[in-house]
């Protein structure tokens, strides 16, 4: 079944191998390389089936190279090419990169801080302080940052990424040695980035974006793991923040322009695919390479935003606490990427090899003892941040020996979406959702009204139902969960 002829709803084959598990057999489509393999749940299992990501991940498996299985997380929708939640490995050598494998929100991501602060200290001020971080961090389309930079500039924030944020005085060492890849892909190739992306990224650093990117003030309501919490240095009632947002336009430019080029490439490659979405380039491949290089770019910049993000917020909290962000304990727990594509090696068939792997709305989840775990988690495992949608709950857990063998250490990147934004802004109508929210003890601040109403809690599942799903199938194992008290959106 070919992208353009399938139905909305899903009527393929689906064989249940356990309880978390669902593949799509190869025979579904002879043009299917390896089959589709699909962690979800009986009950989640109903949303999935309902768009159009089940025929993604059986297209995705078309791809030249592609390793052992195409993958979809429990947070799995419909997305650009790739599923949103899917997970492809493909050979270094023999295989394909796919701007689509990747997203146009380039390393979007995901960072946890925790503070010393428990509720009690936050409840008298926390409209106060949602108002400061609202003032403080740049959100909404457009929006631009203080923190500008000129094109020698720029090119030193794509070699460099967070280091180059650091540098300016904008955190500490420490806060690269708890980001992925210590904030940095070694690889990034300036030359290889537009001129419009470079001008799209100019004023953008330390902003938040809009859409499902956010700025939340947490509180931990249940551990699970005592010894990794602590490791994590954090307990139950205490005060944490997330922060979701990635490489803004400059990223969501190299898409745009590498899609044109690898889509030029595959065609001189002889490279067919069931969907044009699925545009691709072999890796060795000149284009291959120029994407790969201003794919790194981007996710430097991201990391970038993020650490500028970051440096706001602790202002904010500054102001309002009347202490400095380290006497308050503001230090970050973890930032994981989502939507990147990465050169890793893992154990395929018995023997070891290095394979490029994509994570579109998927994160790392490597295991303890891993060369790439920080030290301080080296016992425990990787961190992984699993946020959910402003009304619920989001969760901390750390990566698996299990998630190394069966999904290349990957895990899902939030709770997934179940509602467009256009069906949830009509939900919304005659609503005032930061009202209804207000009266679970939730402070939400957006740039405008129809923001907040597509990214309603109803808008998503349930992420403690996706949470159960990679825990139960251990791709990774819980440590904390927090609900939100306040949030700021684009």
């Amino acid at each position: 079944m070919r992208a353009g002829t399938e139905t909305r709803t899903w009527h393929g084959p689906l064989e249940r191998l356990d309880e978390f598990r669902w593949q799509i057999p190869q025979s579904y489509d002879p043009g299917m390389r390896v089959p589709g393999l699909v962690f979800t749940d009986e009950h989640l299992l109903e949303d999935i089936k309902n768009d159009q990501s089940l025929q993604q991940v059986a297209n995705v498996a078309h791809l030249p190279g592609i390793v052992k299985a195409s993958m979809a997380m429990p947070d799995i929708h419909w997305g650009y090419g790739f599923p949103i939640g899917g997970v492809a490995a493909m050979d270094a050598k023999t295989g394909v990169i796919s701007p689509g494998g990747v997203g146009y929100d380039i390393n979007c991501g995901v960072r946890l801080v925790r503070t010393d602060l428990n509720e009690a200290d936050v409840r008298p001020v926390l409209k106060q302080l949602v108002a400061a971080l609202f003032n403080t961090v740049p959100c909404g389309v457009g929006m631009s940052g203080e923190i500008r930079v000129n094109r020698a500039e720029a090119a030193n924030v794509m070699r460099q990424g967070a280091r180059w944020v650091v540098g300016q005085g904008y955190g500490t060492a420490a806060d690269l040695e708890h980001t992925e890849s210590n904030g940095c892909l070694d690889g990034a190739n300036p030359d290889a980035v537009s001129d419009r992306a470079v001008q799209r990224g100019a004023d953008q650093l330390g902003t938040l974006g809009s859409g499902n990117h956010f700025l939340e003030v947490q509180v931990v309501d249940t551990v699970y793991d005592e010894v990794s919490a602590a490791a994590c240095g954090v307990a139950v009632g205490q005060v944490t923040v997330m922060i979701h947002s990635g490489s803004r336009g400059f990223g969501y430019q190299i898409c745009d322009d590498y899609l044109d080029v690898t889509g030029r490439a595959m065609q001189m490659a002889g490279i067919s695919v069931p969907d044009r979405q699925l545009a691709c380039a072999p890796i060795s491949s000149s284009a291959g390479q120029a994407y790969l290089g201003a794919m790194r770019c981007a996710a430097n910049y991201a990391w970038s935003n993020r650490q500028c993000l970051m440096h706001l917020a602790r202002m904010a909290f500054e102001r309002v606490f009347g202490k400095s962000w380290d006497a308050l304990g503001m230090q970050l727990v973890y930032d994981v990427a989502h939507n990147i594509a990465k050169f890793e090696t893992h154990q395929v068939n018995g023997g070891t090899q290095t394979l490029c792997v994509h994570r579109k709305g998927a994160t790392r989840a490597f295991p303890p003892g891993h060369p790439e775990t920080p030290a301080a988690y080296r016992e425990i495992g990787q961190p992984v941040i699993i946020p959910g949608d402003m009304g619920r709950n989001s969760y901390l857990l750390v990566g698996t020996e299990q998630a190394m063998r069966e999904t290349f250490g990957s895990c899902c990147h939030g709770a997934g979406r179940v509602m467009s934004r256009a069906q949830a802004v009509r939900e919304a109508r005659g609503r005032s959702i930061e009202d209804e929210l207000a009266t679970q003890g939730v402070v939400v601040m957006g740039r405008g009204r129809k923001g907040v109403a597509e990214e309603q809690p109803s808008a998503y599942k349930d992420v403690n139902d996706v949470v159960r799903v990679v825990d139960g199938a251990g791709l990774a194992k819980r440590v904390a969960r927090m609900k939100p008290i306040g949030v700021m959106k684009g």
